[in-house]
């Protein structure tokens, strides 16, 4: 399993970024190699990525979701990976957004991009991109404030 940490601050508060990062089907609008996303209920997920010129899907489950806080998951279909996404509040309109994931490169090439750091930079970049798209809009596009656990 290769693993990653990866954080960035937005410049809106902790509710505003926790709000848009449930938004999972907007995803595709900042998420560079994201096709796709099908939320099927409150904790699952269908995903649709074009990774390198090749087609993948994959299913997740939300093991645990704490509003402003916290949203963790796990494939339970597909390549196999699983991470956490935390939200802390670094002033009263400005939040860390943190994201740490552990995957499992399947192919030669996927495990050639990660050890060049492919990921890695994909990651960072949609996270640039997940503070442009919501900073420039200035507000979320909606919000799931449940909890799961």
């Amino acid at each position: 399993m290769a693993s990653l940490h990866k954080s960035i601050e937005v410049n809106v508060p902790v509710k505003i970024a926790y709000n848009q990062w449930t938004q999972f089907e907007d995803f595709p609008n900042f998420m560079e190699n994201i096709v796709d996303v099908h939320q099927i209920d409150d904790s699952h997920l269908h995903w649709h990525a074009e990774i390198g010129g090749k087609h993948k899907e994959w299913d997740t489950e939300i093991v645990e979701q704490v509003p402003d806080h916290r949203i963790a998951w796990r494939t339970t279909v597909g390549p196999e990976n699983h991470g956490v996404v935390t939200f802390e509040p670094v002033s009263g309109d400005r939040t860390r957004v943190s994201v740490d994931i552990e995957y499992q490169p399947e192919t030669t090439m996927e495990k050639v991009g990660d050890m060049l750091g492919m990921v890695s930079s994909n990651v960072e970049e949609d996270l640039e991109n997940f503070r442009d798209f919501l900073e420039s809009r200035g507000h979320e596009t909606g919000a799931w404030r449940g909890e799961i656990h």
